[in-house]
């Protein structure tokens, strides 16, 4: 044995370094191996089921989308439909009142005219009023030029009044 080698010593430390390699490879490699598959199958099963859900969301958030816009679409179209109604109500009412204000102002040209017929009727049997007493004094005086004379001065005082 040149140089103090053993090969006896060398191979037996060699085998016990495969033996320890295998008890080890048995006892904590492959138990290990098998919690990490396990381990990463649980959470590649947890990441598929987050897609999903967050795809079940989309299709969800996307359907809540499109019943929104359906919705807004009917809260527009009937504030249209409400708008025209009101217009249409504020024209009809806007045309009652142009029709009542026309049958008020005729009411009351027809209700002057008869006023004015009335006075001018009034005032024409007043004239043949005095016209009979100015007559009846012309009569019962005697003198019909003094009568006449003071009929046409109170004529005359009464344009001058008015």
């Amino acid at each position: 044995m040149p140089l103090n080698i053993n090969f006896q010593q060398i191979f037996l430390h060699l085998f016990n370094f495969v033996l320890l390699f295998a008890i080890l490879y048995f006892l904590l490699y492959n138990p290990v191996k098998q919690f990490m598959s396990k381990r990463e199958e649980y959470f590649k099963n947890l990441d598929d089921q987050a897609k999903e859900k967050l795809s079940d969301a989309e299709k969800v958030k996307a359907e809540y989308d499109s019943r929104l816009k359906a919705v807004e679409t009917e809260i527009n179209d009937e504030r249209a439909k409400a708008h025209k109604e009101l217009d249409n109500s504020l024209a009809i009412r806007k045309q009652q009142a142009e029709d009542e204000a026309s049958k008020i102002i005729s009411d009351a040209k027809a209700t002057a005219r008869r006023e004015k017929e009335k006075m001018m009727k009034e005032a024409q049997g007043e004239i043949a009023d005095m016209v009979a007493t100015a007559a009846e004094k012309i009569i019962s005086a005697g003198n019909t030029s003094d009568a006449f004379d003071q009929f046409l001065a109170a004529a005359q005082r009464g344009d001058n009044n008015e």
